[in-house]
């Protein structure tokens, strides 16, 4: 394995796949220069996670029998640090690992064309990236899980133990040019694959 400039720690195989799908063209908006979807593959990389194309077939990483690292491209700068701490997390756990952001904005209840109460942000987290899944986990899965992380983990929920972790700042999702924007003034530069 080579040197990973964010951890020093060898982190045992695992296989990751940037979703990058249903996501319009902002996966290939840039940020510090580079497209989000370049710094969330080398997020991977930098954690010690092997990169693999969503095309490849299921059945394929399956027979790897590693972790299975889900890595929206929409958080492009989620640390490597913190992909490795949710792999080793989820390996430890056997448990499947969502990473979350706490939700800040105002909800409100709607009933009908009425704006009703505000809803208990406590109560509340948005899923995050990555999803780590133990190799248990991807053996039971009769196919790649797909693209959208909220689903995936709403239906991975009622097979398997799941455990939140939340995520760092540098770690939320991007949906706007402005997102984005706030996003390179919270972070450094964009992490280089040399």
């Amino acid at each position: 394995m080579s040197e990973h400039p964010y951890d020093e720690r060898e982190l045992p195989p695992a296989l990751g796949l940037v979703l990058d799908e249903g996501r319009g063209a902002l996966p290939y908006a840039l940020i510090h220069g580079e497209a989000l979807v370049a710094c969330a593959a080398w997020a991977l990389g930098d954690a010690g996670v092997t990169p693999v194309d969503v095309g490849v077939p299921w059945s394929s990483v399956q027979t790897a029998d590693e972790a299975v690292v889900l890595h929206d491209a929409l958080c492009p700068m989620t640390p490597a640090a913190f992909i490795a701490d949710c792999v080793e997390r989820s390996l430890a756990h056997d448990a499947v690992v969502v990473a979350v952001r706490p939700v800040t904005d105002t909800v409100k209840r709607v009933e009908g064309d009425l704006v009703g109460e505000t809803v208990d942000r406590e109560s509340l987290l948005a899923p995050s990236s990555p999803v780590v899944l133990p190799p248990s986990v991807v053996r039971a899965l009769d196919d790649f899980p797909g693209h959208d992380l909220a689903a995936i983990v709403a239906r991975l929920r009622e097979h398997h133990d799941v455990e939140t972790v939340e995520a760092p700042p540098e770690a939320r999702r991007v949906t706007s040019a402005e997102e984005i924007a706030l996003l390179e003034a919270l972070t450094g530069e964009a992490p280089r694959p040399f």
